[in-house]
């Protein structure tokens, strides 16, 4: 298997992925593009190339599909994963490969992102910097549907041709789980001896499936997929959040331990360089100190094994974020933090390839009426 979609394969992607009806009459590719202030890359370069000959090759099937038009819309980027996107953009032909903000300002075809938003009906965003938050939004008040893919590289490639529809059954079975409990309580051991122990509330919460499929109107999520997901309840009404205990998360070769109060990080118990930065971070914006996703991805067994990019690794098992949540239905959204540009929705992974000193021992999920299941036993799912 090559890195390389090949048309029919891009064709049978967007059917599957998008379950075309004769409803769908336009396809936009979006695409970030770097300034002075986030300098360009190889990789990122090479994920414009990806977006550009993907463009050009569903054009020239699009009546296969039973489309219209396929476009390709160019803007300056954000500077942070899941902040606002920016006013406009520009419709582009020309290569990508070196196009940046600066050249983009000066080129004709500007128009309003949220314009042309309101007019396709599917969108696909591998872009540099994560676009979900601001796409679940957006697709909810434009009714489109967006599969957004972030850092997405041609590693990935063999991530879309797997079989989704067991991927669904998965994630679709850890949801329904996950919405019928009222806790989660995840136990940890670092360096083997170091037990630590976290209770996640999750009232008034549900689970969302993000499976790799988006039939219908106002959904967005990431492509490659295969997770659930649920923000663990913040304490927005009138219950204060029970979420609370010592969640380690490793940085480098940094484990920094963080001690967790109705449901935000409210102090960091280690030492390092890592620690002191991350103490600093949630003492200036507390905003990212909220854990905003307990998310639970299972590509891991259908083969599939880390690259070092968030949009892969955190599908392939355990993973916790900080930051934003409105976007999976949470509390917390753009107005919480400093600025836009300070959004962040941060995913630590616990994988042992990304996490090699922190061992999952157990997550535990508990109902209402007091009995509990055990989802995970020594990293693995033990409910499938």
């Amino acid at each position: 298997m090559t890195d390389k979609l090949e048309a029919q394969e891009l064709k049978t992607l967007v059917q599957s992925v998008f379950s075309l009806t004769q409803d769908d009459r336009h396809l936009l590719f979006i695409v970030d593009v770097p300034d002075d202030k986030l300098p360009d890359n190889e990789l990122w370069r090479t994920r414009r190339g990806l977006a550009q000959g993907w463009y050009k090759e569903l054009d020239a099937v699009k009546t296969d599909l039973g489309l219209e038009s396929v476009g390709l819309l160019a803007y300056p980027n954000v500077h942070s994963n899941n902040a606002d996107l920016p006013p406009w953009g520009v419709l582009v032909d020309a290569e990508l490969e070196d196009l940046t903000a600066d050249i983009l300002a000066g080129m004709d075809k500007r128009v309003a992102i949220e314009d042309i938003l309101a007019d396709v009906q599917i969108v696909m965003a591998p872009t540099q910097l994560s676009t979900t938050a601001p796409l679940k939004l957006l697709a909810t008040k434009h009714n489109f549907r967006a599969a957004t893919m972030p850092g997405f590289s041609p590693a990935m490639v063999p991530a879309l041709r797997i079989d989704y529809s067991k991927v669904n059954s998965r994630v679709n079975r850890i949801s329904d789980e996950v919405t019928r409990a009222q806790a989660l309580d995840i136990h940890f051991t670092v360096d083997e001896k170091e037990r630590c122990d976290i209770h996640f509330d999750l009232r008034h919460r549900e689970g969302h499936a993000s499976g790799g499929r988006f039939p219908q109107m106002g959904v967005a999520g990431n492509l490659p997929s295969g997770e659930c997901y649920i923000v663990p309840y913040e304490g927005e009404l009138q219950d204060t959040s029970q979420s609370s205990g010592v969640m380690p998360v490793q940085l480098g070769d940094e484990v920094v331990f963080y001690r967790i109060e109705k449901n935000k990080a409210v102090e960091i118990l280690s030492q390092g360089a890592h620690s002191e930065a991350e103490a600093q971070r949630i003492k200036d914006e507390p905003a990212y100190a909220n854990i905003s996703e307990l998310g639970f991805g299972v590509l891991k067994d259908f083969g599939l094994t880390p690259i070092g990019v968030t949009l892969l690794d955190e599908k392939l098992g355990l993973h916790i974020a900080f930051g934003r949540s409105d976007h999976f239905g949470g509390a917390v959204g753009v107005k919480d933090f400093s600025s836009p540009e300070a959004v962040v929705h941060i995913d630590r992974i616990y994988i042992p390839e990304t996490a090699p000193r922190i061992h999952v021992d157990a997550v535990n999920l508990i109902y209402p009426d007091g009995s509990s299941l055990e989802l995970m036993r020594d990293g693995e799912y033990t409910i499938f």
